[in-house]
């Protein structure tokens, strides 16, 4: 009978979407109340994570478009200076599928800098390079609320939204997609409109990743894909990293009443559905994740251990936990080439 421990220890672990504290958070090299600080990722066997610049939706003045340019510059700054050793922890940042292999071999935990909210380039798909230089390897194309490229799952009232502002993209995200194509960053489409995500499946060269979304057939809530859109995710190569949002998970749910198992039920669904080749894990930690039993990064083995006991063997477990993220890294990588 396998170890549920010991085989989590022994996995490439990769948790796509983590937020950080901003603008002021405690050192991430000591223990914190923050669902994640670096002693939580060596203590829960979690090898690598994506975190995110994140961008909150605003009004669209070239002053407000030029303050989001600068606040994603300034965030995806403070993730690279995560990349360090103290007090026998090391961290690295990583950029390519290759570096966090490497990095996990070594024992070194994996930093990958990663932008949520289109707004983030101020309007401008040249300010792509920037982000890119920076380290960003995925950008979601919008947060709650339309934007420039994209309309959002959740429009903003407050902001005047419309339901539908541009029936999808608009043509400066189509420039946007084809952009990070030619970067080599990934299209996500968690938070963005069905509409968005069809048409984002259609437009990009690099099969399209939802970092933080869960299962619509589970729980209908209109952050989640459906099958509709599962299905296209399928065709195209894509990847849905099931979120632990209690919210996404079960209708009217609470981080309290939400437990591992129902997140892993998402999961489940989607493997059953699509394949295993197209699920995989986030938590959205210190951004609103966080539920019974995945509270925070020390208890990631348990997602593992509930993985082994619905009969999920080591390969399909190692793809959920990144494999599968890492291949979707490496088709970027390669088209960008």
């Amino acid at each position: 009978m396998t170890d549920p421990l010991a085989l989590h220890r022994d996995l490439l672990t990769l948790d796509s979407h983590i937020d950080i504290p901003w603008p002021h958070g405690p050192d991430p090299f000591v223990e914190s109340n923050r669902c994640v600080d670096l002693p939580k990722m060596r203590r829960g066997g979690l090898a690598a994570g994506c975190f995110a610049a994140y961008v909150p939706q605003t009004r669209r003045s070239e002053n407000d478009n030029q303050t989001a340019f600068l606040r994603a510059q300034t965030m995806l700054q403070a993730i690279r200076s995560m990349g360090r050793t103290h007090e026998g922890i090391r961290a690295r940042v990583t950029e390519t599928a290759a570096e966090i292999e490497a990095a996990w071999r070594e024992g070194v935990i994996s930093i990958i800098p990663v932008v949520e909210n289109g707004q983030a380039i101020g309007g401008d798909p040249g300010n792509l390079g920037m982000l890119r230089s920076l380290g960003a390897r995925y950008m979601t194309l919008t947060h709650n609320g339309h934007n420039a490229l994209a309309d959002a799952a959740i429009p903003r009232a407050d902001l005047g939204d419309p339901a539908a502002e541009h029936g999808g993209l608009s043509p400066l995200g189509r420039t946007a997609i084809a952009e990070m194509n030619r970067l080599g960053m990934l299209v996500d489409v968690s938070h963005t409109a069905k509409t968005t995500m069809l048409q984002a499946v259609a437009a990009s060269r690099t099969p399209i990743v939802a970092s933080h979304s869960c299962a619509r057939a589970l729980c209908d809530h209109p952050r989640n894909l459906d099958d509709e859109q599962l299905d296209a995710l399928q065709a195209s190569g894509g990847l849905i990293q099931i979120t632990a949002m209690a919210p996404f998970l079960r209708a009217k749910g609470s981080a309290e009443t939400v437990t591992v198992a129902d997140f892993v039920d998402h999961v489940e669904y989607v493997a059953r559905r699509i394949g295993v080749a197209h699920v995989g894990i986030s938590s959205d930690f210190d951004g609103g994740g966080g539920i019974s039993g995945w509270a925070n990064a020390a208890e990631s083995p348990a997602i593992t251990a509930e993985l082994l006991a619905r009969g999920f063997g080591r390969a399909e477990i190692t793809a959920f936990w990144g494999g599968n993220f890492l291949r979707l890294l490496r088709r970027a990588e390669e088209i960008a080439r």
